[in-house]
């Protein structure tokens, strides 16, 4: 008994620095990054990966960017869908529940081809063996719907 005394305080802190962590390490900040610095954040990784061009990583930014802003006015009103979805469940309103869930849907297949027509525009720039250094390191590209990578 005493050594689980012992064990509950590190478990506990293991617990609290492991859920204040993102998926993808400490969250430094509240604010999501703007599109301009995901973009360029997503095309060195793609740089380092594949050994893009100057011209491959000045288009994969284009179209990145230009994917990006097409889907936040998309992801702006999904938001809202989802905001009136909460008030419609705690008034129990099942006809605008059905209403907003099909939106919702509607919303997510839109950004899912959004970002996967985007993938397919950055995967035709490539050449052969890039495309073979990509399928390779995603196991398969595109499809999905798991946003950019």
């Amino acid at each position: 008994m005493k050594v689980l005394t012992k064990m509950l305080p590190v478990a506990a802190l293991f617990a609290v620095t492991t859920f204040a962590q993102g998926p993808f390490g400490v969250l430094t900040s509240a604010t999501p990054p703007d599109t301009a610095t995901v973009v360029a954040n997503k095309v060195q990784r793609l740089t380092s990966l594949l050994t893009l061009t100057t011209a491959q990583a000045t288009q994969a930014t284009t179209i990145f960017t230009n994917s990006l802003n097409a889907a936040a006015p998309i992801e702006t009103a999904l938001s809202g869908y989802h905001t009136s979805l909460q008030a419609a469940v705690k008034t129990n309103s099942t006809s605008v529940i059905d209403n907003l869930s099909a939106q919702i849907g509607t919303a997510h297949g839109q950004i899912t081809a959004l970002r996967n027509k985007a993938d397919a525009a950055f995967y035709a720039l490539l050449t052969t063996d890039q495309k073979a250094k990509l399928d390779a390191a995603n196991n398969g590209f595109g499809g999905g719907g798991r946003g950019h990578r």
